[in-house]
Parts: structure tokens; C-alpha cells; sequence
């Protein structure tokens, strides 16, 4: 299907202020698809409270609406501005919750405005908790047992009902905010005023919590002739419990059977399908039993997400610039591959590297603040990493903080014995991955740390072979290292300055000059999102020891 010519002039809603949940992730969709919609000629007016950010510099739109985001702004702009359509799906759960709102009080159709990229029907399925629930049972769709509860009294029969642990999920709000895990009677009553008072039209959902199942995340883009392609699958190193923005995750996913991976597919497929009749990106949430295989739903976001930032940083394809082209009317297979430029956006991306993302928090800055990680989103960024495994691509990351973590370790600052990390990586706390590294070093099995975590048993194994290549490094000294014990630490994500730490006695500059002289240098391998089978147009490349 060829563009909507009638499209002359959208809005984009921006995300307004940066807060922990939404931050500048929503800037690079925004800026994304106001650059996307100008390349067509579209006249490109632009509303975002917020005026550090890239999507509100002057070149970016026509025009620029530095506002509150409320009903009025969005009036005072339609009024002086001839706009045909308004594109939400940019600007997180804010816009989408404000471009309800708009819609409740009839101002879309006051003023001849259409939605696109997203329907207000589509909003309200996903984010109410109840009609989520019921669409799910009406395509067959497994979730967890639960019941919607509009007061605190409902809340606690519903609790009696499901029976411990639980979790309260407050409708319309992003970042987790003002959900939480009840474990016993005596956390019910503060959990459930905290989730009523945090949503909108005080509602949340009581449900069972899956503690321990395994959570993956698919990033999907759909066109108007129905089209769907599934962009990237993220898979989340902490189990469910922990939520996605604070958790490590790693792209292509990692410990997902091929078997699980086609259901979990034809899965988010079928919810995109079935949640209304609109083109743009969308994100959808599982959980999946590590003994069973059996996958439930836990959500799904008609929008643009934060997520959808990393996949596309982490494929190479432009989520976000893509999808405002789907919202005007083109189809996949109409638009060109922006990376290689012949072939078309209708594909998959193939990976031939591995992804590791890793939040970071700043509870100093927080006094008194709860450092246990929950369904509530804390950690303030993250960094992103890629190499050619697992290992190489997590000690990258963790190099990366700006937090004194040397690689995956913070050498000479773990006093906890044994036994007392095993009980503290029982927590999620925001140094988890270091301690269990800590754990591994001083002997703890595998199965004692993934019993303790949860943790699939793949990913300790793979922090086991970091601590294996560390004690080998600490047998010797610089002069005695052998060529190949260096060449397989580099090839792990272990930096220079780590192995100069682990040898004791040896500078950042020895190790350097050492592997400089046998020709251990870094190679450049591109991001080229087809795993080089076509030659790419606008790379961008990554380093690596391989």
C-alpha cells in the first residue's frame, strides 16, 4: 500500500521529563521518527515539556512546542496549526495515557484529527489490566491467574482467592510504578493502597506471581496489509520478579529451545493481530516455566518502548523510523532496508554477535532509598555491549558503569564469605551479577547459585569460565603469562587494566605492551543486521579480540 497522501502535518508527543522508567530512550524514537515523516515532505509539529532532549532542537521539526503535556497544550496546538494525524507511539506510556485522555474529551474529533501508529481501543486493552486479561482468554492465550480489583476490600478477597505470593499491577502506569510482590497477609494492605493510589483510574490487577520463570521480551512492526515482523528477542538474564529495565538482558536470546522460541513467536504475533487494526511497533512480554516449556503472557505495548531503543541500537534496524513510515500507510515490503539499501524492510534481522545489556543505578544519590530490585523500575541507564559471546560482550558492559567495576569484578572490595553471599544473591540487589561471581571464585557450585537466584544455569556457566581463565591469570606474572592464556582472556571481555589487577605487580601498560608485541590487537566486525549476507550500506562497527 502506497502513503496516505491525505497525511500532510502530524504531532509527535513527546515523553516530557526525563524520570527513572522514561528517559532519553524515548528521544532517539522520537527524533527517529520526526526525521522518518520530514524525509516524506510531512510537516512535522513537535510537543515535549522537556527541552534537553535531541527530538525538541529547532532542526528537528517544523515546528517545536516546548509545553506542559497536558489536554490544553495539545488544544492550544491544534488550534494553530492545520494538523491531520497525531503520532503517540514515540512518547512512552505518557503520550499514549495523555492521547487518551484527549480522545475521552472528544478533542481528536473536534478538531478532524486522526490517530496513528496506535488506536485509543488498542491503548485500552493493553493497559487496562482487565480487558488485557480477557483478550488473552479470547485467543487462547495463557496469563497467569489473576482478578482486577477496583477497591482495597476486592483486593484482599481476590488475595484470599489466588493465594501468596502475588502481584499487584496497577493499571496505566509505566515503569512498574507503584507495583510490587505480597508475599504474606502482612504486605497485602500497603501493596494494595500503594498500586490504587499510583494508577490513574485506581484499578490494579491481583495476580499470581510466576517467581523464578524465565522473561523474554519480542520487539514486533506490523503494516496495514497485516504484515508482521519480529525484529529482535531479548531474553532476561534475572528471572521473573525483576523488572525488565533493571534487569541484565542479552539479545539473541540465549537458553530458548527452537521449539519454544516458534510458539513464543506465532504468540506475539497472534496478540499484535488480535489487539486492533494498526500499523507501527510493538512490544510484548512472556514468561516462560524453565522445567515445562509452558509460556504465559504478561503484557503487551502498542508502542514504541523503551526496549525497542536497545533492539534497535542492537540490530541495526531503525525501529522507530520504520514504524512512522507503517503509520502513514506504506508497507514493509515497499520500504528499503536502511542498512543495506537494495533489498527490503520487510526481513528479520540475523545476528552474528551477542548483546548484553546492563542497568545502572545511583542509590547514593537516593538516601534512605530501597536498593532491592522489584517490579518497579530504579536504575537511572545502561549501557550496552557487543562482542562475539556472552562473556566478551558482559565484561564489556560491566567495564562500561562508570562505577569502579574493573570487567566483572571489583577487585579487593568482596569481604563476604561463602555463606554469606549465597544469602545475599538470594536478593536481587543492583550488584547481584559481581557477588555471584564472588561466589564462584571462592568454590559455590553452579546448582547452589542457580537454587539461590534462579538463574538459568547456562549464563552461571558462562561467569564460570570468567572465574576459570581468572585464577589461571593469577598463576603467573607478567613476564611468564603465556600467549595463549592472554589470548583467551582477551577474547572474554577481559581488559588490560583486569588482568594487571588479577596478576598483582603489573601495570595497565605492561599487559599492553605485552600483547601489543605478540600482535593480540583488536579487530572491527560490523553490525550489519543480515550476518553479512548482504553488503551493507551504513554499518556501524564493534571491537572485539577474536
Amino acid at each position: 500500500m502506497p502513503r496516505d497522501t491525505s497525511i500532510k502535518s502530524v504531532l509527535i508527543i513527546g515523553s516530557g521529563p526525563i524520570i527513572i522508567g522514561q528517559a532519553c530512550e524515548f528521544d532517539y524514537s522520537g527524533s527517529q521518527a520526526a526525521r522518518s515523516l520530514r524525509e516524506e515532505g510531512i510537516n512535522v509539529v513537535l510537543i515535549n515539556s522537556n527541552p534537553a532532549t535531541i527530538m525538541t532542537d529547532p532542526m528537528m521539526a517544523d515546528k517545536v512546542y516546548l509545553l506542559p503535556l497536558t489536554v490544553e497544550s495539545i488544544e492550544k496546538i491544534l488550534e494553530e496549526n492545520n494538523i491531520d494525524a497525531v503520532l503517540p507511539t514515540m512518547g512512552g506510556q505518557t503520550a499514549l495515557n495523555l492521547c487518551k485522555e484527549a480522545d475521552e474529551l472528544g478533542v481528536w474529533e473536534k478538531y478532524n484529527c486522526r490517530l496513528i501508529g496506535v488506536d485509543v481501543a488498542a491503548i485500552d486493552t493493553a493497559e487496562d489490566r482487565e480487558k488485557f486479561r480477557q483478550l488473552m482468554v479470547k485467543i487462547g492465550m495463557p496469563t497467569a491467574p489473576s482478578r482486577v480489583a477496583n477497591s482495597h476490600l476486592e483486593g484482599k478477597e481476590f488475595a484470599q482467592e489466588i493465594g501468596f505470593p502475588l502481584v499487584i499491577r496497577p493499571s496505566f502506569t509505566l515503569g512498574g510504578t507503584g507495583g510490587g510482590f505480597v508475599h504474606n497477609r502482612d504486605e497485602l494492605d500497603e501493596a494494595l493502597n500503594r498500586g490504587l493510589t499510583a494508577s490513574p483510574i485506581h484499578e490494579v490487577l491481583v495476580e499470581k506471581a510466576v517467581l523464578g520463570w524465565k522473561e523474554y521480551e519480542l520487539e514486533l512492526l506490523r503494516d496495514q496489509a497485516d504484515n508482521v515482523v519480529i525484529i529482535c528477542t531479548v531474553e532476561n538474564v534475572d528471572p521473573m520478579g525483576i523488572h525488565t529495565g533493571d534487569s541484565i538482558t542479552v539479545a539473541p536470546a540465549m537458553t530458548l529451545s527452537d521449539t519454544a522460541f516458534q510458539e513464543m513467536r506465532n504468540k506475539a504475533i497472534l496478540m499484535m493481530r488480535s489487539l486492533g487494526n494498526f500499523a507501527g511497533g510493538c512490544n510484548v512480554q512472556f514468561a516462560l516455566n524453565p522445567d515445562t516449556e509452558e509460556l504465559i503472557a504478561v503484557e503487551i505495548n502498542p508502542r514504541v518502548s523503551r526496549s525497542s531503543a536497545l533492539a534497535s541500537k542492537a540490530t541495526g534496524y531503525p525501529i522507530a523510523k520504520v514504524a512512522a513510515k507503517l503509520a502513514i500507510g506504506y508497507s514493509l515490503d515497499e520500504l528499503k532496508n536502511q542498512i543495506t539499501q537494495t533489498t527490503s524492510a520487510y526481513f528479520e534481522p540475523a545476528l552474528d554477535y551477542v548483546i548484553v545489556k546492563v542497568p545502572r543505578w545511583n542509590f547514593d544519590k537516593f538516601k534512605g532509598s530501597n536498593d532491592t530490585l522489584g517490579l518497579q523500575m530504579k536504575s537511572v541507564g545502561e549501557v550496552m555491549a557487543i562482542g562475539r559471546s556472552f562473556t566478551e560482550a558482559l565484561q564489556k558492559a560491566c567495564q562500561s558503569l562508570e562505577n569502579d567495576a574493573v570487567g566483572l569484578g571489583y577487585y579487593g572490595k568482596s569481604l563476604m564469605k561463602s555463606d554469606e553471599l549465597i544469602e545475599y544473591i538470594k536478593t536481587p540487589k543492583w550488584d547481584r551479577i559481581f557477588r555471584i561471581k564472588d561466589a564462584l571464585m571462592q568454590g559455590v557450585t553452579v546448582k547452589t547459585i542457580a537454587q539461590a537466584t534462579r538463574i538459568d544455569k547456562w549464563f552461571l556457566h558462562q561467569i564460570q569460565q570468567i572465574c576459570n581463565i581468572e585464577k589461571d591469570i593469577a598463576k603467573y606474572t607478567i613476564d611468564t603469562l603465556p600467549e595463549d592464556l592472554l589470548k583467551e582472556a582477551k577474547k572474554n571481555g577481559f581488559g588490560d587494566e583486569q588482568i594487571s589487577k588479577i596478576m598483582r605487580n603489573c601495570t595497565e601498560d605492561q599487559v599492553y605492551e605485552k600483547r601489543k608485541a605478540l600482535g593480540i590487537i583488536r579487530a572491527y566486525k560490523m553490525v550489519d543486521t543480515c550476518a553479512a549476507e548482504f553488503e551493507a550500506k551504513t554499518p556501524y562497527f564493534y571491537s572485539t579480540f577474536e
